[in-house]
């Protein structure tokens, strides 16, 4: 709904990441820009800069079409910041059109090369950025060149384990003999320190803006190819845009294939790996069908989003509708295309106290698979991997589970013809009867944020290894060659998640769908509960993690102590229902309203609780998935797919 001028003012005077956005349509819906400095407190001279590039907008708009623009109009256009999307956006055409347009009136970006010396002396740094003049400072070379997308601003969900991925890259890939070429736009990442690479290009990590570098290097030498699955997801997405020849490693068809959520579902069922049951919806009332036929809660999470992006776990429909409504025209989504058939939403059946499993791999493309690890998440599945605390090797579970899961990732690596690394997530739930199910819960065909965990907990350059990969070179090859080493065994390695809490004083510390982590840590300790205490110790800020967690540590380390409190961890699990003792000892807040977003009651005071034996315990079992008609079912898109027993140890 458009909202009324007085909501507008309300919205723009407080600083939030929307702000410019809601001063520029105030300006542009006419309201004078000294009650803009008034309501707001945005200096007047900042309101005149926004007012320049209103009145540019509706100039241009008057044009309807990118035809009727010359060259002096496409230069003053872009020189004022509109990129050929916003362009497109506001003549109802396609962004391919207006660039075609711009090129056909000869403007088209140029780079220069930031002067690194402050003109004491002559910079010789090869560090560019666009802008649109006449000359171009980009020097011509003679090595083929392999341009590596990074990952853009540091956000929510995409971390600097990205970063290290694409500074491990373009170091491998320039001992191969390679030139190595980054873009990228955040100057807080070592990819974006002028000595990383052969060349950096400072540009946001957009279509316009890595097609502009491609062009720029193009018309310089040889570009052997680019680099978009260690950036995360932000480079990955863009794999359509690219010329497909151009795309190293696994192809933009495979990466679409794994993206799509309908596609990946069809997969996985002709490869007859197990998934939760669930469906894909584009609205609201196909949800709550869904949700209805396979029973709350469930897991709903968009396609083609940075991992983790918008995930909920919906407990009742309000839950539904509340996370339906973040993915449509009210959310953050919605801004960008919100829900289509090309961009559904996934509604599973969320698995309740199931152990989450993560797995990197790199397959090459002669077919072997290398299983980087098998990493076992000590919260429940639902906490992104990216925020959660994880173990190498996985200390509960059993040989056969193990085997099954790097078998269902060759599978889905061969399926997919991966070139490259990938990541996939699985859920293990075990019965009363002691049988493990595995579920697969999605694939990635990119570098992981747990890839710098693994490569530095086993010895093995992953990040290195998956761009050589890309490159053309075969697993063996760099055997030979002695990049690939057998991995270093023979101790626990444990990730956890660093947590800013001292920047969000009043948030809820329950590990939720996804956390603000700012950095990871990793230990390494003889003993897995030993090392969990010691990673939580040194965090050095109260973590509020669930009960599950602690019964992990007290089974693995039952003499651990609670450096906070000074008790051991079943001392410390007797008292966690106690939420000003457990606040006052630092250690531990688990209250109602965190209970019930964990699913499980808390526990009695006084009461026992049992050690985790091989998977996380339940205090109430998971409501079953009704059964269902396999008519009903395709007519509905409701996957039922068995899962894969393995029986108990």
């Amino acid at each position: 709904a458009t909202m009324s001028d007085e909501e507008l003012v309300a919205k723009a005077s407080v600083a939030t990441p929307d702000r410019p956005f809601h001063l520029e349509a105030a300006l542009r819906r006419g309201m004078p820009a000294e009650r803009l400095n008034r309501e707001s407190g945005v200096d007047p001279w900042f309101l005149d800069q926004i007012s320049l590039i209103c009145e540019e907008r509706s100039r241009l708009a008057a044009f309807g079409a990118p035809a009727a623009l010359g060259r002096r109009d496409w230069r003053r256009a872009k020189r004022l910041g509109f990129s050929d999307a916003q362009l497109a956006y506001l003549w109802g055409t396609d962004e391919g059109e207006v660039r075609s347009a711009r090129l056909a009136q000869g403007v088209r970006a140029t780079f220069k090369t930031v002067d690194t010396c402050a003109a004491e002396f002559a910079a010789t740094t090869p560090y560019h950025y666009s802008t649109y003049e006449d000359t171009d400072e980009v020097v011509a070379s003679s090595r083929p060149k392999v341009v590596i997308l990074g990952s853009g601003p540091n956000r929510i969900g995409q971390g600097v384990e990205f970063d290290y991925c694409c500074v491990q890259a373009s170091f491998a890939l320039h001992d191969a003999g390679f030139e190595t070429v980054m873009v990228n736009c955040n100057p807080e990442t070592v990819s974006t320190d002028y000595d990383t690479s052969d060349r950096l290009y400072f540009e946001p990590v957009t279509r316009e803006d890595v097609q502009n570098v491609l062009d720029a290097e193009q018309a310089n030498g040889e570009v052997a190819g680019v680099i978009v699955a260690l950036g995360g997801q932000t480079p990955l997405k863009l794999s359509s845009t690219l010329d497909p020849g151009l795309v190293m490693g696994t192809s933009p068809a495979s990466i679409d294939l794994a993206e799509d959520r309908e596609r990946w579902n069809a997969l996985c069922e002709r490869l007859r790996i197990p998934q939760a049951a669930g469906g894909t919806a584009t609205g609201l009332e196909e949800a709550l069908a869904i949700a209805s036929k396979v029973g709350y809660p469930v897991l709903v999470r968009p396609s083609y989003v940075l991992g983790g992006r918008a995930m909920e776990i919906a407990y009742a429909e309000e839950d539904l509708e509340r996370a339906m409504g973040a993915m449509t025209a009210s959310g953050t989504l919605g801004r960008e295309g919100g829900l289509s058939a090309e961009r559904p939403v996934l509604v599973d059946k969320f698995l309740e106290d199931a152990i989450e499993v993560d797995v990197d791999a790199v397959r090459d493309h002669a077919g072997e698979t290398l299983i980087g690890a098998v990493m076992e998440h000590v919260e429940e599945a639902g906490v992104h991997s990216g925020d959660s605390a994880c173990v190498v090797p996985p200390p509960t579970l059993s040989p056969s589970v193990v085997r099954v899961i790097e078998g269902h990732t060759r599978e889905i690596a061969d399926a997919l013809e991966v070139q490259g690394p990938l990541n996939v997530q699985y859920a293990v739930q075990r019965s009363t009867e002691g049988q493990a199910s595995v579920f697969v819960i999605e694939a990635n065909p990119r570098a992981s944020r747990t890839v710098p965990f693994v490569s530095k907990a086993t010895g093995v350059p992953l990040a290195k290894v998956a761009a050589r990969v890309m490159a053309g070179a075969t697993l063996a090859a760099l055997r030979a060659e002695g990049l690939l080493k057998p991995p270093v065994t023979g101790y626990v390695s444990v990730k956890e998640a660093v947590l800013p809490f001292a920047r969000f004083p009043d948030d809820d510390r329950t590990c939720k769908a996804l956390c603000p982590a700012a950095e990871a840590s990793l230990y390494a300790y003889r003993n897995p509960g030993e090392d969990m205490n010691q990673a939580v110790s040194i965090g050095g800020q109260p973590y509020t993690s669930s009960p599950n967690a602690f019964k992990f540590r007290q089974e693995l380390s039952p003499t651990c102590s609670c450096k906070a409190a000074g008790q051991t961890w079943s001392d410390a699990l007797k008292s966690i229902d106690d939420k000003a003792a457990a606040e006052q000892q630092g250690d531990i807040i688990v209250t109602e309203e965190s209970a019930k977003k964990m699913a499980r009651p808390l526990p009695a005071k006084g009461a026992p609780v049992a050690p985790r034996k091989g998977a996380t315990t339940a205090t109430a079992p998971a409501t079953p998935a009704p059964a269902a008609d396999p008519a009903a079912a395709a007519g509905d898109k409701i996957r039922t797919v068995g899962p894969t027993f393995i029986p108990a140890r």
